[in-house]
């Protein structure tokens, strides 16, 4: 092990390497991969120690946990105290490490494409940078997670997919950009989710609303939401819908 990779990591490459755990699939948690290949050049570690960074990121998930993914079960105080850093105010510190990543000038590097419905109306302290910001790494975190398909029917044409807010946006403001907060959903499925039209039981299934159901004999209507009502969404490999976030949708947003 060379002098370079027993120093400690520092802060900022801890944020670096958080951002960069949302943002590859963890199946592609490897020295080979070219976006790890490309920080791990500029933060001056090796591919294999950030690829190794990664995994024991991972075993901190509680996603990967229940899925009795554990990583390499070796992750360090630093590891720790980041995750613990993140899960307390997403919000800030999803955003200090997409500046992190713009230090390094690869923050868009794969070209994620802007949600164009989320309302800021709420937001009366951050600019329209770190709203930017803030939104590419939520959309991107989400997607992902979900594979980058709908979670209710499998769409796989990502720009017909959104990075849907379980908790609305002027809710709670540290889970903004919390990705358990999130859910893969195709536009229609989006806009009928914000509407208390349909939301998930316990048991991750989706629920129609009385006024959907009757709606259902429409064609286009059964086809969207009938066929899949009372069957599970397909859960994320990581970062899975936390459960009090359903809870309020079912009491507060969906419309029984």
């Amino acid at each position: 092990m060379t002098k370079t990779e027993r120093r400690n990591w520092s802060n900022q490459e801890l944020l670096i390497a958080m951002n960069l755990y949302c943002r590859i699939p963890f199946g592609q948690f490897n020295h080979k991969q070219a976006d790890i290949i490309r920080v791990a050049e500029a933060i001056g570690r090796t591919p294999s120690a950030l690829s190794m960074k990664l995994c024991n990121l991972a075993s901190l998930d509680q996603a990967h946990q229940e899925r009795g993914v554990k990583g390499l079960a070796n992750a360090s105080r630093g590891d720790r105290e980041i995750w613990s850093a993140f899960e307390a105010n997403w919000k800030l510190k999803a955003l200090e490490s997409e500046t992190a990543m713009q230090t390094l000038s690869l923050t868009n590097a794969e070209g994620v494409e802007e949600e164009k419905s989320v309302d800021y109306s709420a937001e009366t302290v951050t600019t329209k940078i770190e709203q930017r910001r803030g939104q590419q790494f939520f959309r991107r975190a989400v997607l992902v997670s979900y594979d980058h398909r709908c979670c209710i029917t499998g769409n796989p044409v990502e720009r017909l997919l959104t990075a849907s807010h379980i908790l609305p946006w002027a809710t709670s403001a540290k889970d903004r950009l919390n990705p358990a907060n999130g859910l893969c959903l195709a536009k229609t499925q989006d806009t009928a989710f914000d509407a208390g039209l349909i939301t998930l039981d316990e048991d991750f299934r989706l629920v129609l609303s009385d006024s959907l159901k009757d709606a259902c004999t429409i064609q286009t209507i059964g086809e969207n939401f009938l066929q899949y009502a009372g069957k599970p969404i397909t859960l994320p490999s990581r970062f899975r819908p936390k459960e009090e976030f359903l809870a309020y949708h079912r009491e507060s947003v969906f419309v029984a």
